[in-house]
């Protein structure tokens, strides 16, 4: 159950974008919550709802919701080392009472029509043109929704996290979050 919050916000930085921020503090508390095994953090950012839809941006706060014992684990743990010049970390604080509730997951889309060729060839020993008939290029989709630029620890590879914000609920639902704070069925308060 999440009962209380803290919330990061990050401050503004003349060398370095607020998207390169964003993704830094997003890998590490990754990595804490993997380190940590933890699957009682949620997260949100409050700040991206109401964005236009050209703004892909998750604002300049992250909020960590939990138990007020599994954000102290979290919080005594040394993870936001080297963001400490470039983030305000708020106080534990408890959910307000009339609070709504929403989902916060992760979002994957077919995005890259080159890549799910290269993929098929690789899978099934098919040429170029094979892979171009099974693949067409109407099978590529775009995102509207904000995203984290990350870079995979296994592989090294950059890819984007996208957010979405479901919609609001009246009641919350409990459940695991994943590694990134995010879960497809439990809901964080939202205010």
């Amino acid at each position: 159950m999440t009962t209380h919050y803290i919330n990061i916000t990050l401050l503004p930085d003349p060398e370095f974008s607020h998207a390169h921020l964003l993704g830094a503090l997003v890998a590490k508390l990754h990595r804490a919550l993997v380190q940590g095994q933890t699957a009682d953090i949620g997260v949100s950012y409050p700040q991206h709802i109401g964005q236009p839809m050209t703004k892909r941006t998750l604002g300049a706060v992250l909020r960590l919701h939990g138990t007020p014992h599994a954000l102290q684990l979290l919080m005594g743990q040394d993870w936001l080392k080297g963001m400490r010049d470039h983030t305000q970390v708020g106080e534990l604080l408890p959910v307000p009472a009339n609070a709504q509730h929403r989902a916060v997951r992760r979002r994957q889309f077919k995005t890259n029509v080159d890549r799910l060729r290269r993929r098929r060839m690789l899978r099934k020993g098919e040429t170029t043109e094979q892979a171009v008939v099974a693949i067409p290029d109407s099978v590529e989709r775009r995102s509207y929704l904000p995203f984290v630029q990350l870079r995979s620890a296994s592989t090294g590879q950059p890819f984007c996290l996208y957010i979405e914000h479901g919609p609001l609920q009246p009641q919350s639902v409990s459940g695991p979050f994943n590694c990134y704070g995010l879960g497809t069925g439990p809901t964080v308060p939202w205010f």
